[in-house]
């Protein structure tokens, strides 16, 4: 709309002063040449494009007052002025400068072509009242005004945006070391007594419990994401997190606890936005997680469903416990604020048939 509302004001501009020109042709009381008035109209209309060619527009705008000056019309060059003006502001300053130098010069010869018969000293006295120094200096002196404070706008703009980039940078750091303080010893801990136990128990000549490799594989698994979510916190670009790629592996370490489970794809994967991308893969990580906590289940399925306008996800169980729905767990909660933030729904309920499920369903908008 900024766009629409400038391109009228700049035909209004035209209009205007090719208008004020023709008018003050007309009222010429001396004879002219009739060529003169499309030139008087030309130079005006011209400014039209003053913004996307100011260069061509200063010529164009030259030449036409050159034109109806040799054709008698005492008519100011009001239309060059504004070329001017345009050319500074675009940040030609030397075009504008020998473009002006070399009106002046022709201005005196343009009047002596013209059929008034005029001496070289009412010519040279005739040129000072067409274009005058001082409004060439004032046009110029606008357009720089004008330049200056754009450049200044734009900078504040960009020391802005560096600013806001800035303090998220910042921000991401902080979110980094907290986390790093708060889990990174208790997960290494974690990981190392499971280490220490399978590896008392093999050195003893016994079977490691199911138990005990899926901690230790859990605690593994964790230490990576960890790191990896450090290391995205750190730099939001080289390490993107985990997606809907990364299920199977889920499912596959869900199989290692003695779970047994599956997973169904159905619809063809289009692209998806890397924040819906991202979520399923944590709700499909946060369900599989609580089966093994909570559901003392035994069979779990994981289906994932790729509709035209939406992403489904669903998680079934059937354990026999089932979180409180007037209590929900963090996971849960954590789970539900993702899925509304992407304006989608989530139900986590018990079934019918006994177990659990979880279903989301995420809006995608397809690109065409």
């Amino acid at each position: 709309m900024r766009g629409g509302r400038i391109a009228v004001l700049d035909w209004v501009i035209a209009f205007g002063v090719a208008a004020a020109l023709l008018v003050t042709g007309i009222s010429e009381q001396h004879s002219a040449t009739p060529l003169g008035y499309p030139l008087l109209v030309a130079g005006g209309l011209a400014l039209v494009a003053r913004r996307r060619f100011p260069v061509a527009v200063l010529v164009a705008t030259g030449a036409s007052a050159l034109g109806y000056q040799a054709a008698g019309f005492d008519v100011p060059a009001v239309a060059f002025l504004f070329a001017v003006y345009a050319v500074v502001r675009a940040g030609h300053r030397l075009v504008a400068i020998a473009g002006s130098v070399l009106m002046l010069l022709a201005l005196p010869f343009a009047v002596l072509l013209s059929p008034l018969d005029l001496a070289v000293g009412e010519a040279f006295a005739r040129t000072r009242d067409v274009l005058q120094i001082a409004w060439l200096i004032a046009a110029g002196a606008a357009g720089e005004a004008l330049r200056q404070a754009e450049r200044r706008a734009d900078e504040a703009e960009r020391t802005r945006e560096e600013t806001a980039r800035r303090r998220a940078d910042e921000e991401r750091l902080h979110i980094a070391r907290e986390l790093h303080d708060s889990l990174t010893h208790q997960i290494s801990v974690i990981k190392v007594q499971a280490e220490a136990a399978v590896h008392l128990a093999q050195k003893r000549g016994e079977q490691p419990p199911e138990a005990l490799l899926a901690i230790r594989q859990a605690g593994r698994e964790a230490s990576r994401e960890l790191r990896a979510t450090l290391e995205a916190l750190r730099d939001d670009d080289k390490n993107p997190p985990r997606g809907l790629d990364h299920v199977p592996d889920l499912v596959r370490q869900a199989r290692a606890t003695g779970l047994d489970a599956e997973l169904t794809i159905e619809g063809r994967r289009g692209e998806l936005p890397s924040a819906v991308d991202r979520t399923a893969y944590r709700i499909v990580q946060e369900s599989l997680t609580n089966i093994a906590r909570h559901a003392s289940a035994t069979t779990a399925s994981v289906r994932i469903d790729y509709r035209p306008d939406a992403l489904v996800i669903r998680v079934d169980d059937d354990g026999t416990a089932a979180p409180k729905t007037s209590t929900p767990g963090v996971g849960l909660l954590g789970m539900r604020e993702r899925v509304t933030a992407l304006g989608g729904e989530l139900r986590a309920a018990p079934r019918d048939e006994g177990g659990f499920t979880v279903r989301a369903e995420l809006p995608v908008e397809r690109k065409p």
